[in-house]
């Protein structure tokens, strides 16, 4: 009876049952059948096949490794013929025949344990060490016994004159708890000795991280901060950023066992490892890691901070196409694509929030096709853009208490359970309203950075709670004829100019009508006719109301980006083509329910047809009540010179104008008019109204008197 090596538990053996795949084993069997099916072997690759990879598991078992159960192709992976690799014995057949799968762990220190799998049982490798040192000192002693006690003396006396003791430091305690002085002084280096050496090893010079591709197998030397620290079941990682790129360092003490934990978040640090690949992606394995101090931290910082500044600002500010509301803010678009830069080269997480609609997601999209290739670039990871970069859409157009503390809940765990840094959170076509300021307040609490860029009429504070606000209404610009796309693209193409060319077409999507002509142009040019821009428009439309809360990363390259060269992709105007059936569809259906229940009414001259739409919309199918009023508008406008839609629910008021509306105007007239209706405005003076219940019918009379003297 033992102890499970891991866990403890009292076992038949050395590992408890339910442990066993967390342990690494070395066969010292002879036959196929003494293997352990479910076990994970350390094991050589013997050579390739078609179907796979043969792997010697010990000195007298072949097992194949079949091309299915690989997490690749079988063309890419990267062993050669007598390499070291990691295996799981998934059968033993009876003619002999191993099964092997896959291990994502290739690393012995990424097992919790390490076992000697013998013909009849299993032992730790120091307890085999033992017993093989046992039995040499007998064979030993039984050679002595043979001799004569005067034999076994000159064997001694040969023994002390042939072989010198053990090298020890000068005033060091021996074993015996002497001090070696004489014996240590013969075996030690003399000083030219030491110099002599030290001329051969010479300290190792510093690299950056964007070279180390070409020295995977040496030992390098790298300086820079600590931008993530996570614990898994084997090694610490460490995430290293230099002035060039970012890198994952593994250090080992034990399985499991934080290394290095005085090293933290920020510090700047000089590590010494070797360069090796793991599973596709570059990888340092740390043989030492100094947190560095003084004029060496601060040659450190200075060189990573002048990097920062040299590569994130663009050199002049470009934009896609002459257009007044963009040429307002063009000062805010290179704050905001250094903003957006920075954070990539310091390896924090981009959250991009944007509304979840036609221009909040193009706008998204922007930006992503933008920071995903400087990801790529940056880090050596080859999953790293889905850690590094994430589109959360948003419900409505606020960035609200809910929203906030929904990132600050995400981004707080990813700190503690994973050492990740906190984001730069970038809101687009929402959240430059004064409503938004608690959640920007909470962010800055955990010193997370915001940017906004936004369409709207936005409010003044909003400039004191972000970073960055790209909102052509505050620099006294006319918004009639911008949306958060062509904003936010001009932002996208100056994070990066190697994807301009990809963007341009997305500023005309983003229109619902009266497309400027200079964003037409460039979409024609870009192979993209009036009809290919417009489904593209109501496509991403409606696949934005679908799992709204979910980015749909793919299904969205694929509508505004997608060449369909791939067999097994649709070509993207194909696509759009088939979505955007759907959507007019949809919506046309709608349209006619809604156009048979208007109540049309004049006040003080204006014509305003009010719609109930708790009573005749379907609330839970698409469109979505805001699509439909703002369609609904766009189709009857043309009554009469000024005129109103009105969508009345039963706790909420929207309103759409041929002349200007100011939302908090109105909102405020029908809180006179109603002081215990509990009613509020979201969204500012573009945004909408809610009260309770139960004073619909004296909120919706007040509403239109409201609007009658406003715009009579």
């Amino acid at each position: 009876m033992g102890n499970c090596i891991i866990c403890g538990t009292p076992v038949d053996g050395e590992i408890c049952e339910s442990h066993e795949e967390d342990a690494v084993f070395e066969f010292r069997g002879t036959s196929a059948s003494q293997l352990t099916p479910g076990r994970y072997y350390r094991g050589t690759v013997d050579g390739y096949a078609d179907f796979g990879v043969f792997v010697d598991i010990g000195d007298h078992v072949t097992g194949l490794l079949h091309r299915s159960e690989l997490d690749q192709r079988l063309e890419s992976l990267d062993w050669e013929p007598g390499d070291e690799v990691f295996v799981q014995v998934l059968d033993v057949r009876d003619n002999g025949n191993v099964d092997l799968g896959w291990s994502i762990r290739q690393r012995e220190r990424e097992f919790r344990g390490h076992l000697i799998e013998t013909a009849d049982d299993e032992y730790r490798p120091e307890d085999l060490e033992d017993e093989g040192e046992d039995d040499t000192a007998a064979e030993t002693v039984d050679e002595s016994d043979d001799e004569s006690p005067a034999a076994g003396e000159l064997q001694a006396a040969a023994t002390e004159e042939t072989e010198p003791a053990a090298a020890e430091p000068a005033g060091a305690v021996s074993s015996s708890g002497s001090v070696a002085t004489e014996t240590a002084a013969a075996s030690t280096p003399t000083t030219d000795d030491a110099e002599t050496e030290a001329e051969e090893e010479p300290a190792l010079k510093r690299t950056t991280v964007d070279a180390i591709e070409n020295q995977v197998g040496s030992v390098v030397r790298l300086e820079g901060e600590i931008t993530g620290v996570r614990q898994t079941s084997g090694p610490t990682v460490f995430e290293l950023r230099d002035e060039t790129a970012t890198v994952e360092c593994a250090a080992f003490k034990e399985a499991g066992v934080r290394a290095y934990p005085a090293v933290e978040l920020e510090d700047i640090v000089a590590l010494e490892g070797e360069v090796e690949r793991h599973n596709g992606d570059l990888q340092v394995e740390t043989e030492s890691l100094d947190i560095l101090e003084g004029e060496a931290r601060e040659t450190v910082v200075d060189r990573l901070e002048s990097a920062l500044e040299r590569e994130a600002r663009p050199d002049d500010v470009a934009p896609l196409a002459d257009h007044d509301a963009v040429a307002a803010v063009e000062d805010g678009i290179a704050d905001a694509a250094t903003a957006i830069r920075r954070a990539v080269m310091e390896a924090r997480p981009v959250v991009v929030r944007h509304g979840a609609t036609a221009d909040g997601y193009v706008a998204g999209a922007a930006i992503e096709r933008a920071v995903l290739p400087l990801i790529r670039e940056k880090h050596t990871r080859e999953d790293a853009e889905y850690h590094y970069f994430e589109r959360r859409p948003l419900d409505g157009r606020v960035y609200d208490m809910d929203a906030a503390t929904n990132d600050v809940t995400s981004m707080l765990e990813a700190r503690d359970r994973h050492g990740e840094q906190l984001p730069l959170v970038v809101l687009i076509d929402a959240g430059s309203t004064v409503e938004s300021v608690d959640g920007y307040d909470l962010l800055s609490l955990y010193d997370a950075e915001a940017l906004v860029i936004d369409d709207s009429r936005a409010d003044g504070e909003i400039t004191d709670a972000v970073s960055v606000a790209v909102a052509p209404s505050l620099a006294g610009a006319d918004v009639s004829d911008v949306t958060s796309t062509a904003l936010a693209t001009n932002v996208a193409a100056h994070v990066n100019d190697d994807v301009r060319d990809d963007l341009e077409h997305l500023p005309a999507v983003s229109y619902w009508e009266e497309t400027p002509e200079a964003y037409l142009e460039l979409a024609r040019e870009a192979g993209y006719d009036e009809t290919g821009v417009s489904e593209r428009r109501e496509a991403v439309a409606l696949e934005a109301y679908y799992q709204s809360y979910k980015d749909k990363r793919e299904l969205i390259i694929d509508l505004l980006f997608g060449d369909g060269e791939d067999s097994d992709r649709p070509r993207n105007g194909d696509l759009a083509a088939h979505v955007s059936e759907q959507f007019r569809d949809k919506l046309e259906t709608e349209l006619e329910t809604a156009r048979e229940n208007l109540t049309v009414e004049g006040v003080d001259g204006v014509t305003v047809s009010v719609l109930d739409t708790d009573a005749f919309t379907h609330r839970y199918n698409f469109p979505t009540t805001i699509l439909l009023l703002d369609a609904l508008h766009r189709s009857e406008r043309d009554r009469a010179d000024t005129y109103v839609t009105l969508g009345v629910g039963d706790d909420e008021l929207h309103v759409r104008a041929t002349a200007d509306v100011n939302v908090r105007d109105l909102g405020d007239a029908i809180a006179e008019a109603v002081p215990h209706g509990g009613v509020s405005v979201v969204g500012g003076v573009d945004g909408h109204v809610e009260f309770l219940p139960g004073e619909r019918d004296a909120v919706r009379e007040a509403a239109l008197e409201a609007l009658g003297e406003t715009l009579a």
